[in-house]
């Protein structure tokens, strides 16, 4: 397996956001079902998770399901939400002896009650975890985020605990899901698609974006590591030249 020891340790990415894509097309390519290739996919979830965690990583945030996917056939639905079910009640005991404390981005009132139930549960018995914040986007689409974040603005100036000359970026980026987070270093897409799928766009306005045609279920540690090779190797300039960024740097 590849050594952590290959990176740079100096230059990790605080948070890793990952948009978990292919594990039908991965199933149909081997001639199976598409729910094997969620099954699958599962395994890679708890390797990224426990890579993420060895490496150092503040924040690890996976996709998991989207507003969008509410509209897959009901068989498939109801297997990716007992998935859901059966790695939170397996995984929490890892969770905390790996000091990783759970959170949700989305819709939680969507997901089916057994299944919201158990998430809460774990949300609360990881709360005081702070070593590492895993965060599953669940019944997740940034245009609902936003629309509830601006909701909640809207609310504050009515009653006249805000004002809209003080509204800023800061103010939307305290109304969102990952509010006190740290924005995403690093966004990772597997399974051949180069597109963000309504996935995090506020926040992933200075991410660098990785791209790889690899299927979800055969994401692993080695891929995860190439992964963070290539972001270490780029200039992140936030607006500013390269001449700037080396004269900061030294």
């Amino acid at each position: 397996m590849t050594k952590p020891t290959e990176l740079d340790p100096q230059s990790l990415p605080r948070h890793i956001a990952i948009i978990m894509d292919g594990n039908g097309r991965w199933a149909q390519k081997l001639g199976l079902i598409r729910t094997l290739g969620h099954k699958a996919g599962v395994d890679s979830v708890r390797e990224i998770v426990r890579v993420s965690r060895k490496l150092g990583i503040q924040v690890l945030t996976l996709y998991a399901f989207s507003t969008e996917n509410w509209k897959r056939p009901k068989d498939e639905v109801s297997t990716l939400m007992n998935l859901l079910k059966t790695y939170l009640e397996k995984e929490v005991q890892d969770l905390c002896a790996n000091n990783i404390s759970l959170r949700c981005l989305g819709q939680i009132d969507k997901l089916p009650p057994d299944v919201r139930d158990v998430l809460l549960r774990v949300i609360d018995d990881t709360s005081k975890n702070t070593g590492m914040v895993l965060n599953l986007a669940l019944s997740y689409g940034f245009r609902s985020e936003l629309t509830k974040g601006v909701q909640e603005i809207t609310r504050q100036c009515l009653e006249g605990n805000l004002s809209v000359d003080d509204i800023n970026e800061e103010t939307i980026s305290n109304h969102l899901y990952t509010a006190g987070l740290p924005d995403p270093d690093l966004l990772i897409r597997t399974g051949g698609e180069s597109r963000l799928s309504n996935f995090l766009l506020w926040q992933v306005s200075y991410s660098e974006l990785y791209f790889t045609e690899i299927y979800w279920p055969k994401f692993r540690e080695k891929e995860l590591i190439d992964a963070i090779k290539q972001y270490q190797v780029r200039q992140r300039r936030f607006g500013k030249t390269g001449e700037q960024i080396k004269k900061q740097e030294t």
